[in-house]
């Protein structure tokens, strides 16, 4: 399989120009030393690995007759995008993990795959959420607080920087509502 030509670290990481990233980034990080926070952020990024959303969409095509089938079917269609679409910007951007390329970061927990941009987790679950509640605006409490812990952990846990998980956000956002205007288009 072919890679696309990946960008410079050093267009990725530019000194003042990042400061802040890297600043909020190692802050951030530091609170995920506290044992109970590191537990804590440790879960809800495991969770945010696809088991929750995997088990909302289960629930949902059990509990929720057909409209429950189709709004399960539309979240996996645009999980599976958003995971082609992360997987394609992180081999072209190749940005390291703050862990390896920010003194003062560490991994609280393992990386699931080598590099930063964007936060897979966090445009997973701003994709999924954005389509979830275009069926089901009454889960609007859940999947808001559950998605904006996702992406807090990700930071916490010093494997991604702020940048990495704003942009995800933007991008999921847009993933989940191109999804919504395509699905609107065929009916």
């Amino acid at each position: 399989m072919n890679t696309p030509p990946s960008l410079p670290t050093s267009e990725l990481l530019p000194g003042p120009r990042f400061a802040l990233d890297r600043r909020v980034c190692v802050i951030a990080n530091h609170w995920g030393a506290r044992r109970l926070v590191g537990l804590f952020f440790g879960m809800v990024s495991r969770l945010g690995d696809g088991v929750f959303w995997y088990a909302l969409m289960a629930a949902l095509a059990v509990l929720g007759g057909q409209r429950g089938i189709a709004a399960a079917a539309h979240m996996a269609v645009t999980g599976l995008a958003a995971l082609l679409l992360y997987r394609l910007l992180k081999r072209w951007t190749r940005r390291p993990r703050p862990y390896r390329a920010c003194p003062g970061v560490i991994a609280h927990v393992p990386p699931l795959d080598e590099f930063s941009f964007p936060s897979g987790h966090t445009l997973q679950a701003v994709g999924f959420s954005v389509v979830a509640l275009a069926w089901y605006p009454s889960l609007a409490p859940l999947l808001l607080g559950f998605t904006a812990l996702v992406a807090v952990s990700r930071v916490i846990l010093g494997l991604h920087y702020p940048s990495d998980v704003l942009a995800a956000i933007v991008i999921g956002g847009g993933l989940g509502s191109a999804s919504l205007w395509l699905l609107s288009s065929f009916n």
